[in-house]
């Protein structure tokens, strides 16, 4: 292994503080990285691969962060996919994204805005305000790491499991930072050490880790490669992530949570005439190469154009995420010819009988289904809740209301709380739909 970096020794004798994870003897492993000098200078510790399921039934989840979460993209994802992909497991989210906020800032607050409501599983992302859009130093990266344990070590402290999220990277100077210093690497190269950071306080702290640097920065880098340089992986602005990038986001969080994806099978034998479906999925009539499905649980739905980078079809098509976390599975024996055509809802594809034996990913191949329009309703409900929750903490309980009766506020607020997360679940409803698979001669 080639020597360690200045920053990388520094970033490891005190990742933990008190404790380093990795003695200077046996230095952690780091990223593969592309061949290109694009990368030359990053030194990305391996991340931890996810665990078991962290997730139980009947858990309450808190998404805290900064701007970057009160965007309301990747938490809406993350409580959507929990919502409609994952329903057995019934799951309840709050968001509380802050908008420029630092770790100091929601350890500071924590207790009286997210404790409160005893969270049983909480994900942070913090980091990109912490770095002060300026060249890495280790009197801030201390700062930063200091308070990200002292987060960690008080959800602990109520029970809360934790997934530690690291920051993201930027793409251009932030106009707005007046203090902002150095250069786009230079900047990045400091969110890529507190990224190893974070790493070693999951590790000592026994808690999950989300990787958001680097597979985002590497994504960046190979859809301007494909798409065009106007491809903004962080935003337009550089820092605040459109759909693709937030994608990215929760993709990262949802498989540090140990969720592995198989969102239901159906399988077909033409010859026999039988079909079978499971995994939140029921089979109510086959004829004739007809297959009329009630389903329970929905596939994650996303549209859009496959290069832009506000479309979280564009992330798709540069993350594993159908594979990951998005399968449902179509397997059919039995075809009477070579080829076959699949029409599900509106749409139509054309697959080999090969494919459709070893099985075909409906959720990847029909970007627009019968769940589409079912799903999005879901996602609306979810949005409107999490919309109020920012006016929950942000206004009422940092207001005036707050400043004169605390408790007060809190009852009040979550009355009115209430129905919208009832609208969530009055939205989710068993979706009918049909697959037609018609030998072509």
């Amino acid at each position: 292994m080639k020597p360690l970096t200045r920053t990388l020794r520094l970033i490891l004798a005190f990742a933990c503080l008190a404790s380093a994870c990795w003695s200077p003897a046996a230095p952690p492993a780091l990223e593969s990285k592309p061949a290109d000098p694009f990368f030359a200078r990053f030194e990305p510790i391996k991340a931890p691969a996810p665990g078991p399921l962290l997730l139980r039934k009947g858990d309450r989840l808190s998404i805290c962060g900064d701007s970057i979460t009160e965007q309301k993209m990747y938490s809406q994802m993350i409580e959507t996919y929990l919502t409609v992909c994952v329903p057995e497991l019934k799951i309840t989210a709050r968001q509380f994204g802050w908008s420029g906020e630092v770790a100091e800032g929601f350890l500071k607050r924590m207790t009286n805005d997210c404790l409160r409501f005893k969270p049983t599983v909480a994900t942070t992302c913090y980091g990109m305000n912490d770095h002060r859009y300026q060249p890495y130093d280790e009197a801030t990266a201390r700062w930063y790491c200091e308070n990200q344990i002292a987060i960690v070590r008080a959800f602990k402290a109520a029970g809360t499991r934790v997934v530690l999220g690291s920051p993201g990277c930027v793409g251009k100077m932030p106009s707005w930072v007046k203090t902002a210093t150095g250069t786009v690497e230079d900047l990045n190269l400091n969110l890529c050490a507190l990224r190893n950071a974070d790493i070693g306080i999951a590790a000592k702290e026994g808690t999950a880790f989300a990787d958001i640097f680097w597979p985002m920065y590497t994504a960046g880098f190979a859809a301007q490669q494909k798409y065009g340089a106007d491809f903004a992986i962080a935003g337009k602005d550089g820092v605040h992530p459109d759909w693709a990038g937030q994608t990215i986001m929760a993709y990262a969080f949802l498989k540090a949570m140990g969720l592995r994806g198989d969102l239901g099978h159906f399988q077909v034998d033409l010859k026999k005439g039988t079909a079978t479906a499971g995994n939140g999925h029921k089979v109510k009539r086959f004829r004739d190469g007809e297959l009329v499905i009630v389903s329970t649980r929905y596939p994650f739905c996303a549209s859009g154009a496959p290069d832009k980078d506000n479309s979280i079809r564009a992330a798709m098509g540069l993350i594993p995420f159908n594979e990951d976390l998005n399968r449902l599975t179509l397997r059919v024996r039995g075809a009477a010819a070579p080829t076959c055509k699949v029409t599900w809802g509106d749409s139509s594809k054309t697959y080999s009988a090969a494919q459709l034996e070893k099985g075909v990913n409906l959720a990847a191949d029909f970007a627009v289904n019968p769940f589409s329009a079912a799903f999005e309703k879901v996602g609306k409900a979810i949005a409107a809740k999490q919309a109020f929750e920012t006016r929950q903490i942000k206004n009422l309980f940092h207001g005036e209301e707050g400043s004169m009766n605390m408790k007060e506020t809190a009852v009040f607020t979550e009355k009115l709380r209430e129905p919208l997360a009832k609208a969530i679940s009055v939205s989710f409803k068993p979706v009918a739909h049909t697959i037609r698979i018609e030998p072509i001669p």
